[in-house]
């Protein structure tokens, strides 16, 4: 007993030693004792380590224009998905949205058994008494089994409206896109930090006469509407804006942008079978892409304690920064100034000459990782599908951008001029000869468009150093 409170004692001595009173120790807990906060690998991700690169072509326009001059910059540390993001990925995407959808129609038309999909315990107003608008805003119950086979007459009905109905119908059971939404809030920091909107931390009000341009967003009679306005700035929330996205990816591009082209079962069953599941997801907007970014982060915050930062898409010198794998001057992600290996097989899916699409074992698109990494371990980087960025298109961004974490943003309001809605892409692709798959090389695509050729990747910025 007596060694015990011996041992005891000293254990109290070196926790007061180590925590004096009345000096600065932090506020964690745990401050004294671990090593600070490590993150853990994001599933699925690799980690890039901050370094310093030659950012820029390395060889001259295969199409005799004015290459952006080559400038040296600096890119903080972040996580990359180490392929493009897959059809079954992002599926996963497409099977939430619906999910959630067809769970909030039951619970708004008060369905039969739709008390189990929502996690609503307050015993003090029951659930049935509670308002329409209320309804709209409970959580969900995931772990709930959605009633897709039940034989109530309505709740078979409210489910149905899901897919094609009436003259649209093929005479078969075909989910409708239209049906697939996403709606998603940010805020507008561009135009936070507008020097006219500065916000008086003394009085706690922003300028008289400031004011914002953000997007609104809502469907109306079926029919998504997308708006842009100008309102007073009043309170932090009149910097929000808000977006509804169709979120099903666009298969009839296969068709549209190759005609005279036999195509018709890549547009039939890419995205859909199950034999496509590990090939990159295509025919994905911008927009899209980031209605993918923000619900993954929704995703990831939802089950775990201590979020993280916000997936997004990485931006043009990120993306270039990784590509390059740490060799600063290189061509290619792997690194030589050839599209072959020693022994003569080519290193990436793309067009090696004119009808030959084969050559590299690939005729469109490939499952992911079927070629070597890079040095930092990321598949794909050339060739394959091109990925889109956050970054704004602008033929000469290299001259305004900052040497630290440089990107040329733009945030495109819904009814500005469709030159400012261009966003850069990188990488090349399976159709594209080899200069498009140098990592200095950018092209730009529309952020509204979808391509048969144009798929993404998502980062997440580090925390610490």
């Amino acid at each position: 007993m007596k060694k015990n409170l011996i041992i005891a004692s000293l254990i109290l001595v070196v926790i007061v030693a180590a925590k004096p009173l009345g000096e600065l120790v932090g506020v964690s807990k745990k401050s004294i004792f671990n090593k600070g906060f490590k993150e853990n690998n994001p599933y699925g991700m690799v980690f890039i380590k901050r370094g310093s690169f030659m950012m820029g072509p390395n060889d001259q326009s295969a199409l005799g224009a004015v290459s952006d001059k080559s400038v040296n910059v600096t890119v903080d540390a972040f996580w990359m998905d180490e392929t493009e993001i897959t059809n079954d990925e992002y599926k996963q995407f497409v099977n939430w949205v619906r999910d959630s959808i067809a769970m909030r129609w039951l619970i708004m038309r008060r369905a039969t058994g739709y008390e189990k999909l929502t996690l609503y315990k307050d015993k003090n107003e029951p659930l049935d008494m509670l308002p329409d608008l209320q309804l709209q805003y409970i959580s969900l119950n995931w772990k709930a089994k959605i009633p897709w086979k039940s034989k109530d007459d309505s709740v078979k009905a409210i489910l149905n409206e899901l897919y094609y109905m009436g003259d649209n119908s093929l005479g078969y059971k075909q989910i409708d896109p239209s049906k697939l939404t996403y709606k998603y809030e940010w805020i507008n920091y561009d135009q936070a930090a507008l020097p006219g909107n500065k916000y008086n931390v003394n009085t706690g009000a922003y300028p008289d006469g400031a004011s914002v341009r953000v997007d609104t967003s809502y469907i109306q009679d079926g029919v998504i509407v997308n708006k842009t306005i100008e309102r007073k700035l009043r309170t932090r929330k009149d910097l929000i804006s808000t977006k509804i996205v169709n979120i099903y990816p666009d298969t009839i591009m296969w068709l549209r942008d190759f005609q005279y082209a036999y195509n018709d079962p890549k547009m039939h069953m890419y995205f859909s079978h199950p034999g496509f599941a590990d090939y990159p997801v295509v025919g994905v907007t911008w927009e899209q892409a980031q209605a993918f970014c923000e619900w993954r982060t929704q995703l990831f915050n939802s089950a775990n304690k201590i979020g993280g930062q916000d997936y997004r898409l990485p931006t043009e010198a990120e993306w270039e920064y990784a590509a390059r794998g740490g060799r600063d001057l290189a061509l290619y992600p792997w690194g030589g100034n050839y599209v072959r290996d020693s022994k003569g097989c080519f290193m990436a899916n793309f067009k090696p000459m004119r009808g030959s699409y084969t050559d590299d074992t690939g005729a469109t698109t490939m499952k992911v990782a079927s070629f070597m990494p890079n040095d930092y371990g990321l598949f794909d980087m050339a060739g394959n599908v091109a990925e889109w960025t956050s970054t704004a298109y602008l033929s000469s961004s290299n001259t305004l951008v900052a040497d630290m974490n440089p990107n040329f943003q733009y945030n495109a309001k819904t009814d500005d001029a469709d030159v400012l809605k261009r966003k850069v892409v990188k990488g090349g692709s399976w159709k594209d000869i080899a200069y498009y798959l140098q990592c200095g090389v950018r092209t730009y695509e529309y952020q509204y468009e979808s391509r048969p050729y144009i798929g993404f990747r998502c980062v997440r910025s580090f925390n610490g150093e």
